[in-house]
């Protein structure tokens, strides 16, 4: 299972036979069924696409194979090269273009690639969109353009620029109060374009910018999944630095994690929380993240007066319930922030940006600060999938077990005990079960996990 097609994409390793892997014909097999969706969806005949990849070893040679059945079907692209997934979300409204498509495959290895599909909006496709795509994909039916109505090829490079122009434009942002506050940062941009954005939004702000793995060569140093068993280089040069704190992203730049200035991980979940907390104390509203996030950020949202509500994993499904609820700010607990002021994306350099801002105002340290939150901890452990498992039925069983609990079935299955919970379900992005559990202790966090573990295995019989 190293091809994986969804709603929200494909995503697969680079190398090995058709269909099973991401070979150059996927590819272009994917790419033609979003460019057919795109001009049935856009209804006019001259559409334009912008595209944009992270620094994967793969990304230039999976970008001139979409750019060139992009071009083959009659749609113009701008090229922003090297970008990140935000900077790509906001081009396309920017541009007046009829969608966009990121090459990334986020948090995976440097093996994997992907194309994330966008909309007019700059925002994630539907699952029902994704779901005519993957058809046109099967069916291969595709009609190319005839030579005259070839699309054209715009190169872009200015846009990581322009994405920190609307950062600092946003009226929560103020440059001038987090240059005075002085601050010095370490970032780990995991040899990818978070190299180029984080660091460029930084000495833009007047922080002193220490560079850890900042060079976008694709050759990832460590795990790129910023979680702290990866992270040890970065925890280490904090402290040595004697910085105020350390930034993580992901390739892509949509997932967002700080290190304390000792040393210790601030806790991706508590991205959120914190950025909330600063958006909620200037403007009264809602807030929204996943099943599988903390509950911090509710204890936050309703200090501050504002109403929580849980969506479904998936950005495309938090985005859909912020709209419904008018969420003031939201996101995932996996470090991604969503504030609609800027647009409905994941996007770090917002985060970033929040994150220094709360830091100017409150003073104190990075550690204080998280001392200062309600205090959970999670744990996030998965299965890794064989074929012959029936997810489906696995899941079902959990329910079953325990269904004098209060349970969500919305998305995989959500047992809420009275002092933690555990949420059990299929990754969209790899062959696994995630079990993510959170609790009052760390050590309590991972011995339900491992419980859990145990009652699934002894379900399955492995």
């Amino acid at each position: 299972m190293t091809l994986i097609k969804s709603i929200s994409g494909i995503r697969g390793t680079i190398g090995g036979a058709t269909n099973d892997n991401l070979t150059p014909i996927d590819a272009v097999k994917f790419a033609a069924a979003y460019g057919t969706w795109l001009k049935s969806y856009a209804g006019k005949d001259k559409l334009k696409v912008v595209i944009g990849r992270d620094a994967r070893l793969s990304g230039e040679m999976i970008q001139n194979l979409v750019v060139s059945t992009l071009v083959g079907l009659g749609i113009d692209v701008i090229d922003l090269g090297l970008s990140t997934t935000p900077t790509v979300e906001i081009a396309v409204p920017l541009e007046k273009a009829d969608g966009g498509i990121i090459l990334t495959a986020s948090h995976n290895p440097k093996q994997w690639n992907a194309l994330k599909l966008l909309n007019e909006k700059g925002e994630f496709l539907d699952a029902k969109q994704g779901a005519i795509i993957l058809e046109l994909a099967e069916k291969e039916d595709f009609d190319f353009a005839e030579v005259d109505d070839l699309g054209s090829i715009s190169k872009n490079d200015s846009y990581i620029d322009i994405h920190i122009d609307e950062v600092l434009n946003l009226p929560l942002v103020d440059k001038e109060t987090i240059r005075k506050a002085g601050f010095k940062v370490v970032v780990d941009g995991v040899n990818s374009t978070g190299g180029i954005a984080i660091p460029a939004l930084l000495k833009e702000l007047g922080v002193e910018v220490v560079e850890l793995y900042c060079d976008p060569t694709g050759h990832f140093p460590h795990n790129p999944e910023p979680l702290k068993e990866h992270l040890k280089d970065i925890c280490e040069l904090v402290v040595k630095e004697k910085a105020d704190f350390g930034i993580v992203v992901d390739p892509d730049v949509d997932r967002l994690a700080f290190i304390s200035n000792d040393g210790e991980m601030f806790g991706e979940e508590y991205t959120l929380v914190a950025c909330a907390d600063y958006v909620l104390e200037k403007t009264k509203g809602n807030t929204v993240s996943n099943l599988s996030s903390s509950r911090a950020l509710r204890d936050i949202t309703q200090k501050h007066g504002g109403t929580y509500e849980a969506a479904a994993v998936g950005e495309v499904n938090v985005v859909t319930k912020m709209k419904a609820n008018n969420a003031i700010i939201g996101g995932e607990g996996n470090g991604g922030i969503i504030y609609p002021e800027s647009h409905y994306g994941r996007d770090s350099l917002v985060g970033t940006a929040l994150f220094l801002m709360l830091m100017a105002e409150k003073g104190g340290t990075v550690a204080e600060l998280r001392a200062s939150y309600p205090s959970y901890f999670m744990s996030k452990k998965k299965i890794q999938l064989t074929p012959e498992l029936d997810v489906d039925a696995l899941l079902v069983a959990m329910h079953d077990k325990y269904k004098n609990e209060e349970v969500s079935t919305i998305d995989g299955v959500k047992i809420d005990f009275a002092e933690n919970w555990v949420h059990l379900r299929k990754s969209n992005t790899e062959p696994i079960i995630r079990i993510y559990t959170e609790a009052k202790s760390q050590q309590e966090a991972d011995a339900l996990a491992d419980r859990i573990i145990d009652e699934i295995k002894a379900i399955a019989g492995i």
